[in-house]
């Protein structure tokens, strides 16, 4: 029998993929919550898949850097994003209170406890303390009990990842200044480290394990802060090593596509979805996810930048989305005040402004859809505030809430997308008004899948 290549099989699968449905993931762009109508707030997140339903568990920076919750957030999709519960939120003293620094959580289910095991990275302002924090709950997205911090094994230990090997034994991935990247063996119970399993004498951080045909391959970011650079992996066919040579795999110069990485979630047996954040340091409540498919083949790993993609939860593939059409915001009916404004890095220049408002302004917009289906419309936007504005937006009768957030400088154009139903033909309309008496963001294009 011919062998064929692996780049042959993604060619094969992207095909098959075609025909699914056009619910796209968005690397970079606003993700509004299904219930809150905010931007998703998860970051420096890990996955927990139970039942079907993907759980993510991430940082809130809705008001900075200093602590105020850890989230959950639930998808049967991985595009559509529902709010669930803070697992952990600030208190008024101690690990948890004012101005202290908690990070990275990462969740572990204890088969023989049956408990839910939280690792977090603990530290003062000055990151003087790098500890890890430990907390415990009978449910995934329940309320989290918080037991305390330690430095694993006496060493320091700053940006942590877990992982668990298919024998049920955990694994913390520790970021330790002095002495290098370290996996640390967990007890039983995964509440305390009990012996260090490999420490390379680089420091990398963020570290996360992919395991799969045979290999673990370790993911981290080189130390340059919050500012994005050249992510690396490396690959072992066991933990204690001998450990290959640390490798890019995104384009080089790309800084990972500026992204830093959270967590690798396996995606069959031969790809994955790479996770990462897209800091905004000097406005963290902005900072948005780029996850994008990541592709093996052999000990070889790597990620192409992508606009949009479309997972398929079931199949466990992903395929590029469908044809869109652009409409531009300026060729709106337009009313109630709202009209056309300058934005220099607007497509023509112009965008639909002053949505919402005293006026009310209001723009309305007739698109086609090939399919009665449920797709995801893109919005490029521009929000000069340093919050985020909302939209109400109505899709064929149908109001959605929709979040913006300040996108660089206000005039170049960011992106937010809703994930509505459409009906075959060109009788779709789309509005979007003020949601809370105050302005919508200035639409450039509202971006349609054809099918």
């Amino acid at each position: 029998m011919a062998s064929i290549s692996w780049q042959a099989v993604t060619r094969l699968l992207l095909a098959a993929a075609g025909c699914l449905a056009s619910l796209e993931v968005v690397p970079g762009a606003t993700w509004t919550a299904t219930n809150t109508g905010s931007h998703v707030q998860a970051h420096g997140a890990g996955i927990v898949k139970e039942s079907g339903t993907f759980y993510m568990i991430g940082e809130d920076k809705t008001l900075g850097s200093a602590f105020q919750n850890i989230n959950c957030y639930s998808s049967t999709n991985l595009v559509e994003w529902t709010f669930e519960n803070a697992l952990l939120t600030r208190q008024s003293e101690g690990d948890l209170g004012p101005d202290r620094v908690v990070e990275r959580p990462k969740v572990l289910y204890n088969e023989a406890t049956s408990t839910y095991v939280m690792y977090l990275h603990i530290d003062d302002s000055n990151y003087g303390e790098a500890k890890v924090g430990v907390a415990t709950s009978d449910t995934v997205c329940g309320d989290y009990t918080y037991l305390g911090s330690y430095r694993p094994l006496g060493f320091e230990s700053r940006d942590i990842g877990l992982f668990k090997d298919d024998d049920g034994t955990a694994y913390l991935l520790t970021e330790d200044r002095p002495n290098g990247l370290r996996i640390d063996a967990l007890s039983d119970d995964y509440l305390n480290t009990t012996e260090n399993v490999y420490t390379w004498e680089e420091n990398i951080e963020s570290p996360t394990i992919w395991k799969t045909n045979g290999y673990y391959f370790m993911f981290g970011s080189q130390l340059t802060g919050w500012n994005p650079n050249d992510n690396l992996y490396s690959y072992a066919e066991s933990l204690a090593g001998p450990w290959s040579a640390w490798a890019e795999f995104a384009d080089d110069g790309s800084n990972t596509y500026h992204s830093q990485v959270s967590f690798v979630l396996p995606w069959g047996d031969s790809s994955a979805i790479y996770m990462g954040d897209r800091w905004q340091p000097s406005n963290l409540m902005r900072s948005t996810y780029v996850w994008l498919p990541l592709e093996l083949e052999g000990s070889s790993v790597w990620l192409t930048n992508r606009g949009r993609w479309v997972p398929d939860v079931e199949s466990r593939r992903w395929g590029v989305g469908p044809t869109e059409t652009q409409y531009e915001g300026e060729d709106a009916t337009l009313s109630n005040g709202a009209a056309a404004v300058g934005c220099s890095g607007c497509s023509g220049g112009l965008a639909a402004g002053y949505l919402g408002g005293g006026g009310a302004g209001r723009m309305e917009l007739g698109v086609r859809s090939e399919e009665t289906t449920k797709t995801t419309v893109r919005f490029r936007y521009t929000n000069g505030d340093t919050s985020e504005r909302y939209g109400l937006v109505t899709v064929n009768g149908v109001e959605h809430e929709v979040a913006f957030l300040p996108t660089q400088n206000g005039q170049t154009p960011g992106s937010a997308v809703l994930h509505c139903d459409l009906a075959a033909g060109d009788g779709n309309t789309v509005v979007v008004e003020t949601l809370d008496g105050g302005y919508a963001a200035d639409i450039d294009q509202v971006i349609v899948p054809e099918k």
